[in-house]
């Protein structure tokens, strides 16, 4: 069961100086339903990846309200990494480690005794099985976001962040890895929240909100 995101009159300043904030977010509010796929868009710089952040708890919440509800439970806002997987533009992968052991690594770290088993088939499903034993440094860009979403699903969150997924990638491998991500947040019902430049995509989504001046309008 994915989980429903409830953010009301979000304000966020950040310094340019000692004197001076600025406003990036303003009385910013958005409603998700669980397992509901939501894009957020907006040009560059205008807060899309600190909104999300927001929302996944990696930077901390000024004004507002933020409430996570899974199964009309409200959930402890500042574990929700505990229940959520992150999709990168950058990738994040650590160099040093094959594929495997990069998607195993969330589940090792919480002492899970089937974490190669379950990160073995999660490389299946994204079409990596043949590529388990390469060091990731060795896999293509396409290769190494398709390691990158096994590890985001592979604790079986309930929500998954993705901030700009495709941005490096080509356009025909990018398609591919969105269809790939949207295929895998159908079949594991997980919330997901998109940032995305790529109208297409976001089109495909169930709900679309743009970004513009601080503030979050819900698309038609």
């Amino acid at each position: 069961m994915g989980i429903a995101i409830n953010l009301t009159n979000l304000t966020h300043h950040i310094p340019v100086n000692k004197d001076l904030n600025l406003a990036l977010l303003e009385d910013a509010s958005l409603r998700i339903k669980a397992a509901e796929q939501v894009a957020i868009v907006g040009a560059s710089g205008s807060g899309k990846t600190t909104l999300l952040s927001i929302l996944a708890g990696l930077e901390p919440l000024q004004s507002g309200e933020l409430a996570f509800i899974k199964q009309q439970v409200v959930l402890n806002s500042g574990d929700i990494n505990q229940h959520s997987g992150f999709v990168f533009q950058q990738f994040h992968l650590i160099p040093e480690l094959d594929a495997l052991n990069n998607v195993a690594l969330p589940l090792k770290l919480k002492g899970d005794k089937q974490a190669f088993e379950k990160a073995r088939n999660w490389l299946f499903k994204v079409g990596l099985a043949e590529r388990a034993d390469f060091s990731v440094s060795k896999l293509s860009g396409g290769e190494q976001q398709r390691v990158a979403i096994a590890r985001a699903f592979v604790s079986e969150p309930a929500i998954i962040f993705a901030d700009e997924p495709t941005g490096n990638l080509d356009e025909q491998t990018a398609e591919h890895i969105s269809q790939l991500m949207l295929q895998c947040c159908r079949e594991t019902k997980a919330t997901l929240v998109l940032i995305t430049h790529n109208q297409a995509l976001a089109e495909q989504l169930d709900t679309v909100y743009k970004l513009e001046h601080g503030r979050l309008q819900l698309c038609s």
